[in-house]
């Protein structure tokens, strides 16, 4: 018996041994892990739900970006834990450093700026690598495919193959699958209903284009982003484009609490163009929180939101 145990021990370290080293795309760029980090730090609140779904608290020294925008509510503050927060808004370098981490998950205009302080280039000296969030690298590449669900399905399954939790990241993929396979047989997949996401901004609204990851979501749920065709992930367009393609209906983004859409409809409803839209006219409307609208685990349940507001019937 002692022998098997012994011989089953040694091929469970053969294996572990044989995950490493584990090298995935960065960007169109090959990031390399002799072993898994130890010493994580990730923003933002989207991003942290990624590393609390597989469980990597035990790796993490840090998180940053989030209480500086969001109302964090109780289930949150219960998987962070007693990871600190190191920075509120987007973290300097002597915040990082400070927590001597050997890893960094972040993006472009999610924690890092083209040419700023903080990128995968003035970390690499410190021993820092970085993961860049897949749907901010359109930012330093144009060439880059349409928002799918890949956005999600892609960094999770990095970060699973990077800290050895690949089983545990197949099986939230897996679930998540399942799950929209089952919302689009009850409501089909774009189904050409006009939906226009409100972010922010009154003289130019602030809203999700082809790269953005609710312009995948959206057509996930039976809809069709009337600015799926603006080349960006998120960006300003005019009130007169908006208006003129007249949506059906409105996607509200909630940063701070539960009330805070009804700012946005207000405003929309006083607008002397968007009021006379059918989504305002009608309000017909979902209110939805940051962390569901940018790429981590709320995404699909927020597709079953849009599903349900946009296509009643169909539940």
């Amino acid at each position: 018996m002692k022998t098997r145990i012994l011989a089953l021990f040694l091929s469970l370290g053969a294996t572990s041994a044989l995950a490493f080293p584990v090298t995935v795309d960065n960007c169109g760029t090959p990031l390399t892990f002799d072993s898994a980090p130890t010493r994580a730090v990730v923003q933002d609140i989207n991003m942290s739900k990624m590393a609390f779904a597989l469980g990597l608290q035990p790796s993490m020294v840090g998180v940053t970006g989030i209480s500086g925008w969001y109302k964090l509510d109780d289930e949150f503050k219960r998987l962070q834990g007693s990871i600190p927060e190191l920075a509120p808004k987007y973290p300097t370098m002597e915040n990082l450093l400070a927590a001597n981490p050997d890893f960094f998950f972040a993006g472009w205009y999610y924690g890092m700026k083209p040419g700023g302080d903080v990128t995968p280039d003035t970390l690499a000296p410190h021993g820092i690598k970085t993961l860049v969030l897949t749907e901010s690298c359109v930012h330093l590449d144009k060439a880059r495919p349409a928002a799918s669900m890949e956005l999600l399905f892609g960094d999770i399954d990095k970060l699973g193959r990077i800290f050895g939790r690949e089983a545990e990241a197949a099986k939230l993929i897996e679930g998540w699958k399942a799950e929209l396979a089952s919302i689009e047989e009850k409501v089909g997949k774009d189904t050409g209903s006009r939906v226009f996401l409100f972010d922010s901004g009154e003289d130019k609204p602030f809203t999700a284009g082809k790269f953005a990851i609710p312009t995948a979501m959206i057509a996930a749920a039976g809809g069709h982003n009337i600015m799926a065709d603006m080349e960006t992930s998120w960006g300003t367009t005019d009130w007169e484009t908006v208006a003129t393609r007249n949506p059906e209906f409105l996607v509200l983004l909630d940063y701070q609490d539960d009330t805070g859409y009804l700012k946005l409809l207000n405003f929309l409803k006083s607008h002397p163009a968007m009021k006379e839209t059918d989504a305002v006219k009608n309000e017909r409307f979902v209110a939805l929180r940051y962390e569901e609208l940018t790429p981590g685990p709320d995404n699909v349940a927020a597709i079953g939101k849009i599903a349900r507001a946009l296509h009643p019937e169909a539940f």
